[in-house]
């Protein structure tokens, strides 16, 4: 009984198991194996199938697909428009041209030139197939174990099936057509061919295509066999980066990549090591001969550059790939810097053939735009620019950016603080004035005097590191030995340059806020399809109050100090600059600089020699290069409306509260989006009252709150970073300085911006109850702050009442004195309803002022000169600068 019991137990609990239902003779069922044998062999079967199906497309896709595309493009160099590049008003002012020369045959082309570009790139090119797996490998291990791209693969056969193969997409496809064309290459080329064909092709900077455009451009040299080693090198150097390695531009960078070359080549045995070093010694020096000068070339080449290094692309990518780049370039104030360092009464002469060299940047603090730009006398195109390739002292016009402003932020100083002005030393620095001593003297005295004292004083009183975070933070690139006292001076290891330091006095001139500096607007492709777009957000780096004080300090530099000859018809701040010469006995100077602001614009001037010495010295001090800023600026500045420079709330007192009659609310604003700017332009009836400032606020339809976005002192302004496919509300207020009253917001319009892939809204419908007139609105006027935007004005067609009129717009605008483009709303506009707002009437084209005749001020040093930095503050040979 005991038995059958356990047998039960046995087989309910397989029962309650569920393995044995009931019947079953207790045998629990096996589970079926998931890969059996036969599983496994046709898995193996069908992925074998699938890899040879694969191998067989892929193998046909390059041996025909390659050898197709090779015959239709063999003669082609390009089939885009050339790439055109406009001002900030939609105005041509340039395309890239390429420039090549007759192609050279195999048989003239010197052994030693083939040598160095196959050791450089490609030192199989005579053993592989048009594809090198061991080089593709050795590059993929590199490039695993640094986590980056760090090596290519390409063979030599690779890159000119990329010159011939015309796309620039980055995709598997556009790889796997690169390798299908060098594969057909290779099966109907010899390696004679393809290497001919490979260096008559290949970019060597700029638009210049071809082994000997090259070697007329860079050395005047027409034969090939007349080329030096050096030269040879330094054209084997340029196919890895020929905007970085051209040595017109960069020529130490040049140097550097050349001897990269000479010393593949010497590890491969093609020269001996007296070679090599010879040619590594060589300074690059030729000055190719002077060409017809092209307007506006300096800005050109540097958004050329800003293309590069923002948004990724070559400047094989751009010759070739017909874009269009909509630049921030103003062409009146472009003009008038290239008329001005054209002059050369505007520079100190030179004791021989070496010119005194200069740089200038102009920079719209408003939304960061650059104006216009110079860097250097006599620039050729691709040339070296001195606005960010050259590296100064910048003397006494570093104290405002890394003593006295953020003194004024820690708020442990105002203008008004008393400091120390007594001769003495900083442990072993041991700076000097040069307009004798005091006991203390006023934070505004000492930089209207620019004296040395008591701005190494108050950097030591806040700290070197505060200083020098300050100035990092407002775009100043230091390095870690910048940090000691002389830096009060404009001591630096590497100096700054004037894009920078335009930059840095753009907060001061835009309230603490800093916007980064870009040339660009917008880029375009061959489809006219959108593809980059400049960032424009703004970031807070000193409090309004900080930049108020500091302004008002500097416009005393101007009007009794250092800076006097920098006055002009606007208000100004700025402040001088000058290094001493460093040598003993020797009171000339390195470097002179004014870095100055109006409410509109902001700009630095440098000017001194490429390479000082002991008889290539400046005689005049700073104030050269206030009067030189003064002259630019005036010219460059008329025809864009005056304003005001920003006053905090709170900073003016006013014996009365106003009432409200005298803070009248703005009324008829309007806003209509231009699509071919990709810019929301708005306009209202000025306010009949005088220095009134114009504040915008924004708000993006799903935002909860408006934003103040840009102040104006005119009746109208642009916003350049509405993003397209979004709605955006509106409203304006006018703000009273003297009163410190803002008025109440304006009505509320809204803007939907059209996304560049979809269709333009159609126009709205005029409400018929509105009353007719023959003549149809005038619509917006052109905004010259915010990249210069044409404007939508225009008269409108008779019987439309008060529609809107496209036209030809009147391009005057806050940023400088603009042609008006093609009216075109881009947007719709939605007014108020209880409100009907105002037709604005565009107004005629003024005419261009004449040229100015003011010639510059006297060249004897001012009595009131910035007395410059301390000579032991950077740049002085033999003595070793010490906090």
């Amino acid at each position: 009984m005991a038995r059958d019991r356990d047998q039960l137990t046995r087989n309910g609990g397989n029962r309650d198991r569920g393995s044995n239902p009931p019947g079953s003779k207790g045998k629990p069922k096996k589970k079926k194996k998931f890969l059996t044998k036969k599983r496994v062999l046709w898995s193996l079967f069908f992925a074998t199938a699938l890899a040879i199906f694969c191998a067989l497309g892929g193998y046909l896709f390059i041996m025909l697909n390659g050898q197709k595309l090779l015959e239709e493009n063999r003669d082609k160099l390009t089939v885009n428009p050339p790439t055109q590049i406009f001002d900030r008003n939609a105005n041509l002012i340039g395309e890239l041209s390429l420039e090549k020369s007759d192609p050279v045959e195999y048989e003239d082309l010197p052994k030693m030139l083939i040598t160095a570009f196959v050791a450089t790139e490609d030192k199989r090119f005579f053993d592989h197939k048009g594809v090198d797996l061991w080089s593709i490998g050795r590059a993929a291990v590199k490039d695993i174990a640094a986590r980056s791209m760090v090596e290519g693969g390409s063979t030599i056969t690779q890159q000119l099936a990329k010159n011939i193969f015309l796309t620039r997409d980055k995709t598997f496809f556009r790889k796997a057509t690169e390798v299908s064309i060098a594969v057909a290459l290779e099966n109907t080329e010899t390696k004679e061919e393809i290497i001919t064909m490979y260096l008559n092709r290949i970019p060597f900077g700029g638009t210049i295509y071809g082994i000997k455009a090259a070697s007329i451009r860079y050395f005047g040299k027409e034969d090939l066999n007349d080329l030096k080693l050096w030269e040879i090198a330094t054209l084997a150097a340029m196919p890895k980066g020929p905007s970085r390695y051209n040595p017109l531009r960069n020529p130490e960078l040049s140097k550097e990549r050349r001897a990269v070359v000479l010393q593949l080549m010497y590890d491969q045995k093609a020269i001996t090591k007296e070679q090599m070093d010879e040619a590594k010694a060589v300074d690059y020096n030729y000055t190719p001969p002077e060409s017809s000068k092209q307007r506006y070339q300096a800005f050109i080449d540097y958004a050329i550059d800003e293309a590069e290094d923002k948004f990724g692309l070559t400047e094989d990518d751009l010759n070739i790939g017909g874009y269009k780049i909509y630049t921030t370039m103003d062409k009146h104030a472009q003009e008038t810097i290239e008329d001005a360092f054209a002059d050369d009464d505007n520079f100190e002469k030179s004791v021989d053939d070496e010119l005194v060299q200069g740089s200038m940047t102009i920079i719209n603090q408003e939304n960061g735009s650059i104006v216009a730009l110079m860097g250097g006398r006599n620039y050729e195109k691709k040339g070296y620019s001195r606005v960010d390739g050259s590296r100064r002292s910048p003397g006494s016009s570093f104290k405002p950016l890394v003593a006295y402003a953020p003194a004024l932020e820690s708020g442990k100083f105002t203008n008004d603080s008393m400091l120390s002005n007594e001769k003495q030393c900083f442990g072993k620095y041991c700076p000097n004035n040069l307009h004798g001593y005091s006991t203390t003297i006023s934070m505004a005295d000492a930089l209207t005097k620019s004296e040395n004292i008591p701005a190494v004083w108050l950097l030591n009183e806040i700290g070197v590191n505060t200083g020098f975070q300050f100035a990092k933070k407002l775009g100043i690139n230091l390095k870690d030995e910048d940090k000691n006292l002389s830096l009060a001076l404009g001591g630096m290891s590497e100096g700054t340059n004037t894009l920078e330091m335009a930059q840095a006095y753009s907060a001061f001139a835009n309230g603490g806020e800093l916007r980064d500096a870009y040339s660009i607007k917008s880029i375009a492709d061959s489809d006219d399809k959108t593809v980059y777009k400049a960032n424009t957000s703004a970031e807070r780096v000193m409090s309004e109050d900080t930049a108020y004080q500091m302004t008002e300090m500097m416009q005393k530099v101007v009007q009794d100090g250092t800076g006097k000859k920098a006055k002009i018809n606007r208000p100004v701040a700025g402040k001088t600059g000058t290094t001493q010469s460093g040598y003993e006995g020797i009171s000339s100077n390195r470097d002179v600089w004014f870095v100055g602001y109006t409410p509109e614009w902001t700009a630095a001037v440098w000017m001194g020699y490429d390479k000082p010495s002991k008889t290539h010295l400046l005689k005049n001090s700073s104030p050269l290069a206030a009067a030189f800023w003064g002259k630019v600026m005036e010219e460059a500045l008329e025809g864009v409306p005056a304003k005001s420079f920003p006053v905090p709330k709170g900073s003016v007192k006013v014996e009365a509260t106003p009432t409200p009659e005298a803070a009248p609310v703005v009324t008829g604003l309007q806003a209509a989006y231009d699509a071919s700017t990709m810019t929301v332009n708005l306009s209202w009836n000025p306010v009949e009252a005088a220095g009134v400032d114009y504040r915008i606020y924004r708000r993006e339809t799903s935002e909860a709150d408006f934003t103040r976005l840009l102040n104006t002192s005119t009746g109208s302004v642009g916003d350049i970073s509405a993003m397209p496919g979004l709605s955006y509300e509106y409203y304006v207020t006018a703000y009273y300085p003297e009163l410190d009253e803002e008025s109440e917001p304006s009505d509320i319009v809204t803007v939907s911006v059209q996304d560049e892939l979809q269709t333009p809204e159609p126009e709205p419908t005029m409400d018929p109850n509105l009353p007719t007139d023959d003549t149809g609105n005038g619509g917006n006027s052109g905004n010259g702050d915010n990249g210069g935007i044409p404007g939508d004005g225009g008269t409108g067609n008779n019987g439309n009442g008060n529609g809107n009129g496209n036209g030809n717009g009147n391009g005057n605008g806050n940023g400088g004195s603009n042609n008006g483009g093609s009216g075109n709303n881009g947007g719709t506009v939605t007014p108020p309803p209880e409100i009907t707002p105002p037709p604005v009437q565009s107004t005629p084209q003024p005419t261009p002022p004449p040229e100015s005749t003011g010639t510059t001020g006297d060249p004897v040093t001012d009595p009131a000169a910035d007395p410059g930095s301390d000579p032991n503050a950077g740049f002085v040979e033999g003595v070793t600068t010490t906090q």
